[in-house]
């Protein structure tokens, strides 16, 4: 027997975009006032994977890297990363970093090291670029350490995991 057709709701509608706060009403680039913003706690995470070939991921693992301890190197790189990122994007506001912390995860089954970074402020724009950059700038420093021995490293998956404070209050990846 036949089946009847299942009623359809008919499909949501897309939200429309979020106007982009970097640009004026004529387009030109920006840096956002956040003076009317009040100071909140604000955090951010964010995380990045790079993948190398086996024998030079047993030399990170052994600590035997030409360069020296490529994590402590690395780790002392997220930090300082994430305090000069003013300094490398344009239109980032210089922010008084209360925290950064790094963490490295090697995964010797995939031959690659996770960077994972949280940084903290009470300010008025979050973190969430400070973070990105911590995590690039270490697995950066992975790759300088290591390249001698693999230039075919690849960083991939760098990605903000969760923001919190702020207007926009709490958001956490799928």
């Amino acid at each position: 027997m036949p089946r009847s057709p299942t009623p359809s709701t008919p499909p949501t509608p897309p939200t429309p975009p979020t106007p982009l706060t970097h640009f004026d009403a004529q387009g030109q680039a920006h840096m956002v006032d956040v003076a009317a913003k009040a100071p909140t706690h604000r955090v951010a995470r964010a995380t990045g994977v790079i993948r190398m070939q086996p024998a030079t991921f047993a030399l990170v693992q052994a600590g035997q890297a030409k360069k020296g301890d490529v994590i402590a190197v690395a780790r002392i790189a997220a930090i300082q990363g994430a305090k000069r990122t003013a300094d490398l994007v344009p239109l980032c506001h210089p922010l008084p970093i209360t925290r950064v912390a790094v963490d490295f995860e090697l995964d010797a089954q995939a031959c690659s090291v996770r960077c994972s970074a949280q940084v903290e402020t009470v300010g008025r724009t979050g973190v969430e670029m400070e973070a990105l950059t911590a995590v690039q700038v270490g697995l950066l420093t992975v790759y300088d350490m290591l390249k001698a021995a693999d230039r075919g490293m690849v960083m991939e998956g760098i990605r903000v995991l969760q923001k919190s404070g702020g207007k926009s209050g709490d958001w956490v990846a799928a």
